[in-house]
């Protein structure tokens, strides 16, 4: 059964048929509004906005009487979004999109029935499969006997990152009454479609450009499954948001906003100012974000070498490298890491440092980098740095690869 799906114009009432078309979708429990409107008051003047209520959630208060499936939902969503393109004078057109968890998989769902319908998607904290059955039975349990508002301690607990609540208290409580306030039968109605939801085996079908975010504490739909996600469609690029958990536009619309343009438009994304970074930081605080990092990029054993093969002479050496190089350079929200692999590769071949590059090369698979990306990276060197240093790297790389199973 097709879901009736509600459109929520955030563009106001003008005809922005001007502009391209932005679809955004919820997660399940919140509504367009109280999720996506600090996000899109910084999207307007770029795109005409759409976002999209689930059944019994928002502005719609439809619940279908049978059950329906995440496909279903996603044609539901397509003819809302048809009759915006027909008001546009674009019947048929193509769109770009947004979505956040449910409404993510809604995006991977379009990409998979309905590619030549998305230009791109951005695809934010959610999965190619969110969650396992046995988790939507049991939410399904606990809203039928006790109502939606049973869920509003634990998602307040799940949805946002430290301190949130405490520095944006208003969206936060705006966005918990839209829980309590969703309908009981919708809520259960989206969780048996969330339970049935599963097209990991398919990513490799969906050719449109994907970014995936991640909220880096999001323990509901965790980055290793957006890591999935960008990995395995044809054209993916991942970045994880520090601080963030499951609730992005929201939490950090800013950002957010920024990544939209960036994918859609091709914006070159805004440089965060230092001070941005490391501001109320502590150098004990930069020094063990930076160890944090540096485990995770080159991981435990590394880390563990260094630190234990450490002398009175090198031991200050080890702790400069990660506090300036690690907890000053890596921890910047400016670029990803995938990007910042590809960026160390080049700069290890250019200089000749190849005696760290075996490091980098696994570091940089760690990172999300595909075998293909990485010799892409080496072929490039070949041209700007130099042949020699790119056979030499080429070496080093068909090593470590092989090493880890790969080649």
């Amino acid at each position: 059964m097709i879901p009736a799906i509600t459109a929520v114009r955030m563009s106001g009432a003008r005809n922005r048929a001007d502009l391209p078309l932005l679809v955004l979708g919820p997660s399940l429990g919140t509504s367009a509004t109280t999720l996506w409107t600090a996000c899109a008051t910084r999207l307007t003047e770029a795109f005409d906005v759409l976002a999209w209520d689930l059944p019994g959630h928002g502005h719609n208060r439809s619940v279908p009487e049978e059950p329906f499936t995440m496909a279903e939902l996603a044609q539901g969503v397509l003819r809302v979004v048809d009759d915006i393109l027909e008001q546009r004078g674009e019947v048929g057109d193509s769109f770009f999109y947004a979505g956040d968890s449910v409404g993510g998989a809604v995006g991977l769902q379009l990409l998979l029935d309905s590619p030549e319908r998305i230009d791109a998607a951005a695809l934010l904290c959610t999965g190619a499969r969110i969650g396992t059955p046995d988790l939507w039975a049991g939410r399904i349990g606990q809203v039928s006997v006790s109502g939606t508002p049973v869920m509003v301690a634990g998602s307040a607990e799940r949805w946002f990152g430290p301190d949130f609540l405490d520095r944006e208290p208003a969206r936060g409580s705006a966005l918990l009454v839209a829980l309590q306030e969703t309908d009981d039968d919708g809520y259960v109605q989206v969780c048996g479609a969330l339970a049935g939801f599963d097209v990991r085996d398919r990513l490799a079908e969906i050719g449109a450009p994907v970014l995936a975010v991640a909220g880096e504490v999001d323990v509901a739909t965790p980055p290793d499954g957006l890591r999935e996600i960008a990995d395995g469609v044809k054209d993916g690029r991942f970045v994880e948001l520090p601080g963030v958990a499951h609730l992005a536009p929201a939490e950090a619309p800013d950002e957010v906003a920024a990544l939209l343009r960036s994918h859609f438009l091709g914006e070159a994304p805004l440089p965060v100012p230092p001070s941005e970074v490391v501001e109320d930081m502590t150098v004990a605080e930069v020094r063990a974000a930076g160890l944090a990092v540096r485990r995770e990029v080159l991981g435990d054993a590394h880390v563990d070498r260094a630190t234990d093969s450490a002398t009175d002479l090198t031991r200050d050496f080890q702790d400069f490298i990660t506090q300036y190089a690690w907890g000053g350079v890596w921890t910047r929200p400016g670029l990803d890491r995938r990007s910042r692999s590809m960026v160390t590769l080049t700069a290890l071949v250019a200089r000749g440092h190849h005696e760290e590059l075996a490091m980098h090369v696994r570091a940089a698979l760690r990172n999300g980098l595909t075998v293909e990306e990485i010799k892409e990276v080496l072929l490039q060197t070949a041209i700007y740095c130099g042949v020699p240093d790119a056979n030499t790297a080429f070496r080093v790389a068909q090593q470590v690869l092989a090493d880890e199973g790969l080649l």
